[in-house]
């Protein structure tokens, strides 16, 4: 009887200590040669400019990492009772390193090789792929760019919203990393 109290105790310790790692994703750190932590988006990032996306790369994800998957989202923007989005991806294969700059509007991503299979979802705008800061002239916004390493490769098809990715990510977000650069139009 005693052996299988101190057997239950020592799973359920196990337990708990397996699902409080589980919900504390490794840190996972995202940079870009054309963003900065914090500082100002370059013009030929945002919608006033070229409107193409950066190139991002991201470093210490778990070694069981599966796919990637990352949101850009606007938290000063509220729109439908959440962050204003302007990009998601998903489906990014476990060996790549980060996006590379002006990706094509394309929904599925053929190249470069290492990113292949890679989709586009649905922005804030209804389209896929990338849209840049076109925030009203007044005040400064921050733009989140967000990482997920995850465990499992998903299955979502075209077309999915940051709430559907947020959906098939839940309970498999092994590594997490953020970038935030800001942009602000100025009032005429």
């Amino acid at each position: 009887m005693r052996l299988r109290h101190v057997l239950h105790a020592f799973v359920m310790t196990g337990l708990v200590a397996g699902t409080a790692l589980a919900q504390t994703p490794a840190a996972i750190t995202v940079t870009s040669p054309t963003l900065k932590a914090n500082e100002v988006i370059p013009k030929d990032h945002t919608a006033d400019g070229k409107n193409v996306s950066p190139a991002l790369t991201w470093s210490g994800a778990p070694a069981a990492t599966k796919q990637f998957a990352m949101i850009m989202d606007d938290p000063d923007a509220q729109f439908g009772g959440g962050n204003f989005v302007h990009w998601v991806v998903y489906k990014i294969p476990a060996a790549a390193k980060g996006l590379p700059a002006e990706l094509p509007m394309d929904a599925t991503l053929t190249a470069p090789a290492d990113i292949a299979g890679t989709i586009q979802g649905l922005s804030g705008f209804r389209r896929a792929g990338y849209r840049g800061p076109a925030p009203p002239p007044g005040k400064p916004h921050h733009y989140t760019f967000t990482v997920y390493a995850l465990d499992t490769e998903l299955t979502l098809a075209e077309g999915a919203t940051k709430a559907d990715l947020v959906k098939a990510m839940e309970g498999h977000i092994i590594g997490q990393g953020s970038l935030v650069a800001i942009y602000e139009r100025v009032k005429q």
